[in-house]
């Protein structure tokens, strides 16, 4: 069975990624995606109050569930578009793991601190200064497929790139990169924030 293609759409709390993902299921059409999303799983959980290091235990835990989803739906033959946060290193160190790199597009959904702000409060559905908090962090490792602004397109425009691009992803893929780095070498992400990319234009919960 060919394992399915998986487009893996990384940025901060209101960066766009939901918003991409959703015009890519309208306009991806030469097969079936799946739009999975690590809010939705986090929204799956028992709404019963946990204290810090349980929340803490079970937040991790939800993510390690969902990068494995993400494998067993790709590895059915199921195509997919990913929305997450990787505001920790170690939630793309897994992702390495248990990903094939190969089937992977890695986008990096990129806006200004600024927006982000502006957005997150017309918004109020998240802690105040979360995209913030996240901002230095998602994009520390340094090295994308492709790179989106969404202060300068619009999520419709953001998926039509990653549509075109999405036939000529590179080989080696920033995944076998990030792989080879990260994990046979036994580094870790680099910490300078700036993607090595093709490019088109603390301590609250993190619930990304």
């Amino acid at each position: 069975m060919t394992s399915g293609r998986i487009i893996f759409l990384n940025g901060t709390s209101s960066s766009g990624k939901s918003s991409i993902a959703r015009e890519l299921l309208d306009i991806l059409d030469d097969g079936v995606f799946f739009h999975l999303a690590v809010d939705a799983f986090n929204a799956m959980r028992s709404k019963r109050e946990l204290g810090a290091a349980e929340l803490d235990a079970a937040l991790r835990r939800t993510r390690m569930g969902f990068h494995r989803s993400i494998a067993a739906m790709a590895e059915a033959g199921n195509d997919v578009v990913v929305d997450h946060v990787l505001s920790e290193p170690w939630r793309l160190l897994d992702c390495l793991t248990v990903l094939r790199p190969e089937d992977v597009l890695f986008v990096g959904v990129r806006c200004p601190r600024e927006e982000l702000t502006r957005r997150e409060s017309a918004r109020g559905d998240r802690p105040p200064g979360l995209a913030a908090h996240q901002y230095d962090l998602v994009h520390r490792h340094g090295d994308y497929d492709l790179e989106c602004d969404t202060s300068t397109a619009s999520p419709r425009e953001c998926a039509e790139q990653i549509k075109e691009f999405l036939p000529r992803r590179p080989s080696p893929t920033a995944f076998t990169r990030l792989r080879r780095r990260c994990l046979t070498d036994g580094g870790q992400p680099p910490n300078d924030g700036r993607p090595h990319s093709v490019s088109t234009a603390g301590a609250r919960p993190d619930p990304g």
